[in-house]
């Protein structure tokens, strides 16, 4: 990835251009853990258990993971203004079809085919965002970009669901088809033509881990920490829904106060990720346990609801954004390929962990899926705080603007 401070746009353009990857990324994310707020009016419908339903986001998670190194790779030489204007492309339709299905299996097709647009888009959209603006600001690009998972979590999710309670869900995927439209008509106007830089071959991705022990203990570390968040969260509505009768108003509501805690630890992790990333990333998980332990023992109040949810979303918020800075420190040279290898790992945790929440939540009740998050994102404690960190775990501005 190449920034530096001579610069082909101008600030406008270029920050103007960080804003549709933003809305992208609140596009992508929005349209990936919708069903989380929408779990049990699908399950009614289609007839199929909320387990069964969760699979809505491991297939797709699967899909984005399992995927991405090839399609990344093979798409090497193009351009990645036009890559992501077909990912959004993919993205509005397969919206449009979910709107329509019939059936829970054409369902579960599209959005495995919808995985793969999502993963290729992770691994491309921060070092776009990045790319967009001079060096010495791609650090403020990236958390620009990466407020876009905030926003969806603000927002998005929320309203999804807060539309889903006055429609219907099928209305929620129609309305989300045309947002996908529309900022795919922003990407072809704003984001300037921008050709692949610092891609590699499949085999060369799949070497990183090898080249990079650093690489090796981050991937080790996200993939714990995501895979026990999202075996519990994905289960957050019918948790509320036994635990303290929650109405879909205040479940929207409370998606809506984990979004503003994410923004709110996406904001902090800001300040504390150029300092010490390690560090901050180890405080963001083990706020993660704390929060799913509050979970478990105030969450049947809606008071304990509330606060144990604003804590899980500062964590996670905190969480993402450090991981990514870690992910630059550990393989400076290759961003791209190493967000290639990220993805894999956190989008396969995302579908593993709804899978095993699914599992955990059907034969032993939706609290051993929040004990699920609890044990992984405890042991992504561990590891981290075991590991003996490196010199390049510690990036700043400076050295993003010279990463390359």
């Amino acid at each position: 990835m190449v920034t530096t401070d001579t610069h082909p746009y101008s600030t406008l353009k270029s920050w103007l251009g960080v804003a549709v990857i933003t809305a992208s990324l609140f596009t992508f994310v929005t349209t990936e853990l919708m069903p989380v707020g929408l779990l049990t009016p699908v399950s009614a419908t289609l007839h199929v258990s909320a387990g069964v339903a969760g699979l809505m986001v491991t297939l797709y998670g699967i899909s984005a993971g399992l995927g991405v190194p090839f399609i990344v790779a093979w798409t090497r030489r193009v351009n990645r203004r036009i890559l992501l204007s077909v990912l959004l492309a993919v993205l509005a339709l397969g919206n449009l079809l979910t709107a329509v299905s019939p059936n829970f299996a054409l369902v579960l097709t599209t959005r495995l085919v919808m995985g793969f647009a999502n993963g290729v888009f992770w691994a491309i959209g921060v070092s776009m965002a990045m790319r967009l603006v001079p060096g010495r600001l791609a650090a403020r690009a990236s958390a620009v970009a990466l407020s876009g998972i905030s926003i969806a979590t603000v927002v998005g999710i929320p309203l999804g669901t807060l539309l889903e309670s006055v429609t219907s869900w099928r209305a929620t995927f129609l309305i989300w088809a045309g947002l996908s439209a529309l900022v795919f008509l922003a990407v072809t106007v704003v984001v300037p033509s921008m050709p692949s830089e610092n891609a590699v071959p499949v085999r060369e991705v799949f070497r990183l881990p090898l080249q990079y022990a650093q690489l090796r203990l981050v991937m080790v570390a996200v993939t714990l920490y995501v895979l026990g968040h999202f075996g519990a969260y994905t289960f957050i509505r019918p948790f509320a829904e036994e635990h303290a009768s929650a109405p879909a108003a205040f479940i929207s509501a409370l998606l809506v106060t984990y979004g503003v805690g994410g923004a709110a630890g996406n904001f902090i992790a800001g300040y504390t990720v150029t300092r010490n990333p390690r560090l901050s990333f180890i405080i963001a998980c083990a706020g993660l346990v704390t929060a799913m332990l509050l979970l478990l023992t105030i969450g049947h109040t809606r008071p304990g609801l509330i606060l144990a949810i604003v804590l899980w979303g500062v964590s996670f918020g905190a969480a993402n954004l450090c991981q990514i800075t870690l992910m630059l420190g550990a393989a400076p040279d290759k961003f791209e390929a190493a967000m290639s290898i990220n993805t894999l790992g956190y989008n396969t945790s995302i579908a593993l962990g709804a899978l095993f929440g699914g599992w955990f939540t059907d034969r032993l009740g939706v609290d051993s899926a929040v004990w699920f998050g609890v044990a992984l994102a405890g042991a992504a404690v561990l590891v981290t705080a075991a590991s003996r960190p490196k010199a390049t775990a510690v990036v700043t501005e400076e050295e993003l603007a010279t990463s390359g």
